[in-house]
């Protein structure tokens, strides 16, 4: 029997150690790391790349939902969110197909959320994980402003003057953030929607990565992944992977894969300069 390669994460170690405990009985899975932080979580989720990552989403410093925004759409596992959360946002995990086991941890609740992930291990269901996690976000933060879940679709006007440097709009609640071009380090997508990582922050922005693309300045900005562009100015380290793939390092944290299709590009820039 197959197993699923588990990673958990919880910032209070009675918490691990509780999750841990039920998990280990559990014959469908394997816990191959335990993580402490959201720091953590990302970095043994790029290295192990598991089946599945039972992540809380209350933690310091980086949270559940930053560990997801972080990663690229092609990399997030299968997610069980475990939370405290108030009912509104469980609906909404509900309503988008997102696991959740409601603290204090509930063995009927882990059975379940296992089984689901063993059907969708086996239906390709996993490359929707992040999508159906942004858009859950995105409605949990409708819920928490409804005076404000409209305003998503503004755009700034054309402007044709060199002199003006590109910016792009997010509106992230009651906040509306005119992005330099040249501070977005990558962007991927999920969904409707696509995650703009810029300066050590990710923005969600409710747009497909085709509309995004029309707005980016394409010298600057190169696709490299069939959910993922990266700007060029960014890239630190190109490292090898499997299967003619590899990895950009942009940033302390941040790592892109490219895939086969799209190795070229990065290719052709590293012989340019």
């Amino acid at each position: 029997m197959n197993k699923l390669r588990t990673i958990i994460v919880d910032d209070e170690p009675l918490a691990l150690n509780l999750l841990r405990a039920k998990l280990n009985k559990i014959p469908e899975i394997k816990i191959i790391a335990e993580c402490k932080n959201g720091r953590e979580a990302i970095e043994a989720t790029m290295a192990l790349a598991p089946d599945l990552l039972f992540l809380d989403i209350q933690m310091p410093g980086v949270d559940g939902f930053g560990v997801i925004k972080k990663l690229q759409s092609d990399i997030v596992p299968m997610v069980v969110f475990t939370t405290a959360f108030e009912q509104y946002a469980l609906d909404a995990f509900d309503v988008h197909a997102v696991d959740y086991i409601l603290k204090p941890i509930d063995d009927e609740r882990i059975q379940r959320a296992i089984q689901r992930a063993l059907v969708r291990c086996e239906s390709d269901e996993d490359t929707l994980n992040k999508s159906r996690i942004i858009s859950a976000i995105d409605s949990i933060n409708e819920m928490e402003n409804p005076d404000n879940a409209s305003s998503q679709s503004i755009s700034l006007p054309k402007l044709n003057t060199d002199k003006v440097e590109r910016k792009i709009v997010i509106k992230d609640r009651d906040d509306i953030t005119l992005l330099k071009q040249t501070d977005i380090e990558w962007v991927d997508a999920a969904g409707d929607y696509v995650c703009v990582h810029a300066q050590g922050v990710t923005h969600i922005k409710r747009c497909t990565l085709k509309n995004l693309l029309e707005d980016l300045d394409s010298e600057m900005f190169k696709r490299v992944h069939r959910s993922t562009i990266v700007n060029l100015n960014y890239i630190q380290k190109v490292i090898p992977h499997t299967k003619g793939e590899f990895f950009l390092k942009l940033g302390e944290y941040d790592q892109v894969k490219v895939s086969r299709n799209y190795r070229e590009v990065i290719k052709s820039f590293l012989t340019d300069m």
